[in-house]
């Protein structure tokens, strides 16, 4: 039968696994509040507008992006990480302008490329590239 010793030596070891987690996860809440805010501030959108208009327009046709469960699509490159890419449109600089007249107008990038300028509103648009910058 363990000690009293034993047994608070091992509640002590609980304990501090427990802080140590949760200690993790907060650190975890924090990163990814940060790069919430920052993509918001950087894009002048909201990421949960923008995580609903990716769904509604049906990006995820022809995207995939872990998260979404409507995003299986293989016409398009996978957008997982697309937040540090330095190119996107295999030839825009990876800033928010160029990223919402990707979104938008992307025949006026590249005619004849397989993706369809969107009628997206330009909040709409400002909403999903801040959606697609919290994707690193």
């Amino acid at each position: 039968m363990p000690t009293l010793r034993t047994r608070a030596t091992a509640a002590f070891a609980v304990l501090a696994l427990l802080i140590v987690a949760a200690c993790i996860a907060f650190n975890q809440a924090w990163k990814l509040a940060d790069v919430r805010h920052k993509a918001e501030a950087l894009t002048g959108g909201n990421v949960e507008r923008g995580r609903q208009a990716f769904v509604g327009a049906g990006c995820g046709g022809c995207h995939t992006l872990q998260g979404v469960t409507q995003a299986n699509g293989l016409v398009g490159p996978p957008l997982d990480g697309i937040a540090e890419r330095t190119i996107i449109a295999g030839k825009l600089a990876n800033n928010p302008g160029n990223m919402s007249r990707w979104i938008s107008s992307p025949q006026s990038v590249i005619p004849g490329n397989a993706m369809p300028d969107m009628p997206l509103t330009t909040q709409q648009t400002n909403d999903i590239a801040a959606f697609l910058y919290t994707r690193t």
